[in-house]
């Protein structure tokens, strides 16, 4: 095993910033279908054995200092480039608090730095990777969101023909578009029963790992708030991930880092007080009251 990592479990607070986190976290589980083989990382927890960074390694230490921005997209792409193993145990799931005052603006702001990372490279496979991520991101984003578009739009006609001209013209003309609508809305059931089901055994884990431990719930999930956190995180990952493509710099913690040709170039330390930019997304006490 070159990495072992493991994933989060976020337990939104309450504000729609914390359920956009939760929703763009959940994916991350994939980690644990892939029978404990993975080829991707939680930056947040990862095991290496410490010869690898004594001995420089395939780059490990060289690769992140000199202009090395992200570490796990960068350990990432070293193991992938030599074949090495990413391990996922799946009794690696960690319960993730988030901070009751994480607003929409700190959500936004971590959004730009989870895009910004996929400006950042190492090598030209890691470039095209990056890019690959990107673009096929973008594109499921939108892909996820512009229906609800449509069945809007195809829910409003349908109404209009309805009080505005007689029931037959209107079954005719809106019959196709309500049943599309229709099935886009089962599609949603399904995708949050499916969050649900999945948040279910994270949580159902977690209670088995930790027994003395108060226990966890999902009596405290808005599933309402779910839904429009997907819509809400989708829409605006191409934008943001647009703006850090055009950018190339990221203002995190008050810190101003920027990139050229896929590496760190400048760093601008500024002392600016903002809660926007602080880094802990976590609460301060994991069981402590609400």
């Amino acid at each position: 095993i070159f990495i072992q990592t493991g994933y989060p479990l976020d337990l939104p607070s309450g504000s729609l910033g914390s359920y956009c986190i939760y929703e763009y976290h959940m994916p991350c589980s994939m980690g644990f279908a892939t029978g404990g083989k993975t080829f991707f990382l939680w930056g947040g927890c990862m095991m290496m054995h410490a010869d690898d960074f004594r001995t420089d390694r395939h780059g490990v230490v060289s690769q992140l200092r000199d202009g090395g921005y992200s570490d796990d997209m960068t350990l990432a792409a070293i193991a992938g480039a030599h074949k090495r193993l990413i391990s996922s145990p799946p009794v690696a799931v960690f319960p993730h608090p988030l901070a009751s005052d994480l607003s929409f603006g700190r959500y936004w702001n971590y959004l730009r730095k989870q895009t910004f990372v996929l400006e950042s490279y190492t090598s030209r496979v890691n470039w095209l990777m990056n890019r690959a991520l990107f673009s096929s991101h973008c594109y499921l984003s939108w892909g996820f969101c512009i229906p609800y578009v449509m069945s809007a739009v195809h829910v409003a006609a349908a109404l209009r023909l309805y009080l505005k001209a007689d029931t037959a013209t209107a079954t005719t003309t809106s019959c196709s578009g309500v049943w599309l609508a229709m099935w886009h809305g089962i599609c949603t059931v399904m995708e949050l029963v499916s969050m649900w089901n999945l948040t279910r055994v994270e949580v159902h884990l977690c209670n088995l790992l930790s027994p003395e431990a108060p226990q966890l719930s999902l009596a405290s999930y808005n599933w309402f708030l779910v839904f429009i956190a997907m819509v809400v995180d989708n829409f605006l990952f191409p934008v943001s991930a647009l703006r850090s493509h055009y950018s190339q710099w990221i203002n995190w913690s008050g810190i101003r880092y920027h990139l050229k040709k896929g590496k760190i170039s400048k760093i601008e330390r500024r002392k600016e007080k903002g809660g926007k930019f602080i880094t802990d997304l976590g609460g301060k006490h994991l069981y402590g009251k609400k």
